[in-house]
């Protein structure tokens, strides 16, 4: 583990290496076009060429003199330390990183490449040997990035740099209004789809990993639907807790309530049916003081109702073996990201929604940064094993991602990550993060709508903290 960055995706030094030897080998191949690093893809990220696209030939050309490369012998020199960046040269070419790297390619982490949409995948897989699952080729994530993308191009905005010059510019509110409107626009695409599927649909199912905003996503998925006859009802999966002293443990001898064997799954399963198919049922209620269920009351669903249920297993096909698929409509939710610091240089969709936790653990929880940054490593085990494997079984992706997001959560973020002491283990991520926000001009968030998925996490939401 590198200073609490074991499975942070592309931020771990071997990765960043990856990297460097990367845009030494495009700008020798292709040395007219330039090397575009788009979006993350579980242990993986996109990549492609500025302007171009690539034939299964070039991508296995690229593979080729990568691996040669790390095996060379011949070391990368890093030149400076300036305005936030890692300068370093690279053979005959300089590249600027947000992220450090090590010296040495045959340090470098262990990666395939795989052609994929006139690009490639850098995979680095599972390298830790924890769930051995193969990747997942990302056919919805890189469709929903891609429309993320044309909208972004379509308002001329195309890096942080971009959004940085309509704030200078005194136009921070209209860039504001147009994320919101492109969220809100989302939204609605998405309760007409649902809409068509009425006449047989009866449960809706939102999952995400922890700070993607599901929960401002439900509200307001549910006033377009409402708005159209069809009465949102929730479930709560949390309430389907076994007892306490049932629960399943960890490897420290913890209790794990995020493995899927935490659930009553036979209880869940013949109450989903049941309301499925129009009869009552008594629905428990998970009291978190005594670790027990009792009576919650009964619950029936009308013919105009549809069950919302959400949480991080909702994507599991192992809830869903009683339910006929066609009554069921999957969304899956997080911060996908999009806009970017530089072509080579992305912002990172795991920090954007650590940023988001840790400013709302202080502001709602009474949490310190610290604490969060210690649960961190847990919460992306369990994405890892219980939510980012079924993403492509979703219906519909909703990028929760806004691209002024960081400029607004600057301040906050600065006053949380300051309270980490140089002392702290978590030192190295403190100094990575306050980096990152650095990028950002920051914005007045008062004036961000009271619905914005956003005021979920720095407070002030229409919907109640």
């Amino acid at each position: 583990m590198m200073g609490g960055m074991s499975r942070e995706t592309h931020l771990r030094e071997g990765r960043q290496t990856v990297k460097l030897g990367l845009v030494k080998v495009v700008k020798e191949l292709f040395p007219e076009d330039e090397l575009q690093i788009s979006y993350s893809i579980l242990e993986g990220v996109f990549c492609g060429l500025d302007n171009s696209a690539l034939s299964v030939r070039e991508v296995r050309e690229i593979d080729r003199r990568l691996r040669e490369w790390t095996s060379s012998g011949a070391m990368i020199e890093e030149i400076a330390r300036e305005n936030g960046y890692y300068v370093y040269r690279v053979g005959g070419v300089e590249a600027r990183v947000v992220y450090p790297a090590l010296l040495d390619p045959a340090e470098a982490e262990p990666f395939s490449i795989v052609p994929f949409s006139g690009g490639f995948i850098v995979d680095f897989g599972d390298r830790e040997g924890k769930d051995g699952h193969p990747m997942i080729r990302p056919m919805l994530l890189s469709e929903t990035f891609e429309k993320t993308r044309r909208w972004l191009d379509m308002l001329r905005i195309e890096t942080v740099e971009d959004v940085n010059r309509y704030i200078a510019e005194g136009q921070a509110m209209s860039l504001v209004d147009l994320a919101e409107a492109l969220h809100e626009k989302q939204i609605a695409g998405i309760a007409d789809l649902i809409l068509r599927e009425r006449r047989a649909l009866r449960m809706l199912l939102v999952a995400g990993p922890s700070s993607s905003g599901k929960s401002t996503f439900i509200r307001r998925i549910s006033t377009q639907l409402l708005v159209a006859g069809l009465r949102p009802v929730s479930l709560s999966l949390d309430d389907y807790f076994l007892d306490r002293r049932l629960s399943p443990r960890d490897e420290h001898g913890g209790f794990d309530f995020e493995r899927l064997e935490a659930l009553d799954l036979p209880l869940l399963r013949r109450d989903l049916r049941a309301l499925i198919d129009g009869a009552p049922v008594d629905i428990p209620r998970f009291d978190f003081v005594t670790g027990t269920r009792s009576d919650g009351g009964e619950l029936r669903l009308a013919d105009d109702d549809v069950l919302v249920l959400e949480g991080i297993h909702a994507l599991n096909p192992a809830l869903m073996e009683r339910v006929p698929p066609g009554a069921v409509f999957k969304v899956y939710v997080s911060a996908l990201g999009g806009l970017n610091i530089d072509r080579i240089n992305r912002v990172s969709t795991t920090d954007t929604r650590l940023l988001r936790r840790l400013v709302r653990d202080v502001r709602t929880r009474g949490i310190g940064p610290d604490e969060t940054l210690e649960r961190w490593q847990s919460v992306r085990r369990g994405e890892y094993d219980n939510v980012f494997r079924f993403q492509e079984d979703a219906n519909v992706m909703f990028n929760s991602s806004l691209m002024y997001e960081i400029n607004a959560l600057r301040p906050s973020a600065e006053a949380v990550l300051a309270q980490v002491e140089d002392a702290s283990p978590h030192r190295e991520v403190r100094d990575r993060l306050l980096n990152l926000v650095s990028y950002f001009e920051p914005v007045d968030s008062t004036r961000i709508p009271f619905n914005s998925i956003l005021r979920e996490f720095i407070g002030g939401s229409a919907y109640g903290e």
